[in-house]
């Protein structure tokens, strides 16, 4: 496989997919079934799996930082609102 079409798959999965392929990579390295050269192209792979994770744990942070921050509008604007309901009006 190239490294262009690796990239490619790897940046198709769900986080959950990629930590299973990178589960698998660590464990057949670490019980060395598999040889040096195939070694090295499988960690390139898991480096390639990382990287996925984190750019997808990063998109869910900025949401869940997007949710909190709106949360927090909607909330200081309700309470504006009670406090002068005639603002409502104007």
């Amino acid at each position: 496989m190239s490294h262009k079409k690796q990239k490619t798959d790897v940046d198709k999965l769900s986080f959950e997919e990629a930590i299973k392929e990178l589960t698998n990579i660590v464990g057949k390295i670490e019980q060395g079934q598999i040889p040096l050269q195939d070694s090295l192209e499988q960690y390139e792979k898991g480096m390639a799996l990382i990287k996925q994770c984190r750019t997808i744990l990063q998109k869910a942070e900025e949401r869940i930082d997007k949710i909190t921050k709106e949360q927090e509008e909607d909330s200081q604007d309700k309470s504006r609102q009670e406090k002068n309901p005639d603002e409502l009006f104007k």
